[in-house]
């Protein structure tokens, strides 16, 4: 049906004619991050000659984000008319929700053709059988998803731990480490650490060289060292054997990528011993901030959480027989691992219980593309070569939905982009992602759909809110005038 270089070409190509120069990173200084939903849908009237022939399909992209930031707790408003979170996975899936609210509108209350068909309730839908969405990120998601096994001969983050160490982590750490063993079966061609990242068409294959060891967070999206080109790709648990075992080619899982994400209060936290016990696996984190710390979740706890509850949202489910899941997510070219993605999107979340009817961990299938985004940092970096100044994440995020109104929607710091303090409080000074936003869009899809037709939830909650406006209303009516003044 599709392939992971598929989604990823299509969400290159949409991102580089679709989307305008505004809030894209400044060549050679900037890098960002690209996030997309794609809709895959089975051409009509195909022929079934053979049972194993290919299903055609249509792939489109209805939602799309950019970005790298989120603010700190200070700058939250209980209005919700800031974006908390700008992360590229995060502005995906508020657009994508943007997408779903319109293509309700369409079919409850204009009657036209939609992605949705009516459930089995008053007042409720559900998407067509034979649609599914696609999520795809440039990078892999900040938090559990990002601590990922590094071999003996990649670049380090710290300096390498003892043979003695890594083979127990549990011993008390030693100031006296050796240096790393030759690395000469790391520089052969067909070594996994001497790859070439391929972009796009039409783009020279580039070599990222072995550098320095340096220490690296891939979860803090900032500017920072480079990492290799490649990580300890789809290796299992088993050929892990308990994060300290043997890559295939025979080099050892040393150490681990950092993620930038810190450990939410109360959870037990990172040892910070060096090596392969750096980070402890599976726990819920939030993003870091420069300084004022972030209330954000990880964007792997988000889209772990989006594999549960769907995409959709609280209101949105008031209108949905059943939750919208991602059926695959799908990672661009960049340090990665199988494993880490498998336990921070499913297996981390098995014992969730006592869910609604409908709702569960789905299995959703994990990929990597070998399709490498042209302005990621890594890409920048080997265009920049030598070029003075240092290399800054972009302050911009872009949302795009597939929408006919005002489908774009570029911010910085939370609010539309040029936004001044004065006018921080208009309407203009909203992004159209934004909760407050969201909940307007949400009110006018109410208020086309007459009340009769409301789902049951719905009706019940409104029921909810007359009567108790009548009960407090009445005794001020017969209040003397000299208390109701």
């Amino acid at each position: 049906m599709w392939t992971a270089d598929e989604i990823a070409r299509l969400c290159y190509e949409h991102y580089r004619v679709s989307l305008p120069k505004q809030g894209k990173p400044e060549p050679n200084r900037e890098w960002t991050l690209l996030a997309a939903v794609v809709k895959i849908q089975p051409i009509a009237d195909q022929t079934w000659d053979s049972p194993d022939k290919l299903v055609r399909v249509t792939k489109e992209v209805v939602s799309m984000g950019t970005g790298t930031k989120c603010i700190g707790r200070s700058k939250m408003r209980k209005s919700g008319d800031i974006l908390n979170d700008s992360h590229a996975e995060v502005i995906a899936r508020r657009s994508f929700q943007r997408y779903l609210l319109h293509q309700l509108h369409l079919v409850a209350a204009l009657k036209q053709e939609s992605i949705f068909v009516p459930g089995t309730q008053r007042g409720l839908w559900k998407l067509r059988p034979d649609l599914l969405f696609v999520f795809f990120s440039s990078h892999t998601p900040c938090g559990d998803a990002s601590i990922i096994p590094m071999l003996e001969c990649e670049d380090q983050p710290c300096c390498p731990v003892r043979t003695d160490w890594a083979n127990n982590p549990s011993m008390e750490a030693s100031g006296n480490l050796k240096p790393t063993e030759d690395k000469s079966k790391c520089e052969r061609p067909d070594s996994p650490v001497t790859k070439k990242m391929r972009l796009e068409p039409g783009t020279p294959a580039t070599e990222v060289a072995n550098g320095v060891a340096q220490h690296q967070s891939f979860g803090n999206q900032e500017s920072g060292p480079i990492p290799p080109s490649v990580s300890s790709s789809n290796l299992t648990s088993g050929e892990l054997a308990a994060v300290t075992g043997m890559a295939p080619d025979g080099a050892k899982v040393v150490d681990v990528h950092r993620t930038g994400a810190k450990c939410v209060p109360g959870e037990a936290g990172d040892s910070g011993m060096p090596g392969v016990a750096y980070h402890q696996v599976g726990l819920l984190r939030v993003k870091p901030g420069r300084g004022d710390r972030t209330c954000s979740m990880s964007c792997s706890d988000k889209v772990a959480r989006w594999n549960i509850l769907g995409c959709q949202g609280a209101l949105l489910m008031h209108f949905l027989e059943e939750p919208i899941y991602l059926s695959a997510v799908v990672i661009g070219k960049c340090p990665y691992s199988q494993e880490a993605m498998q336990r921070a999107l499913i297996m981390r979340c098995q014992n969730v219980s006592a869910l609604p009817k409908g709702f569960g961990v789905q299995e959703v299938k994990i990929q990597q593309s070998d399709l490498l985004f042209e302005q990621s940092r890594y890409a920048v970096q080997a265009k920049r070569a030598d070029s003075p100044g240092r290399l800054v994440p972009c302050g911009a995020a872009i949302s795009w939905s597939a929408v006919p109104e005002q489908p774009l929607d570029v911010t910085a710091n939370g609010f539309p982009q040029g936004a001044t303090k004065k006018g921080i409080r208009s309407l203009q000074a909203r992004s159209r992602i934004s909760k407050v936003e969201l909940f307007r869009s949400f009110q006018k899809l109410l208020s086309s759909i007459s009340d009769d037709k409301w789902p049951d939830s719905l009706s019940c909650i409104c029921g909810f809110v007359v009567v108790k406006q009548k009960q407090i209303k009445a005794p001020l009516e017969h209040c003397p005038s000299s208390m109701s003044a």
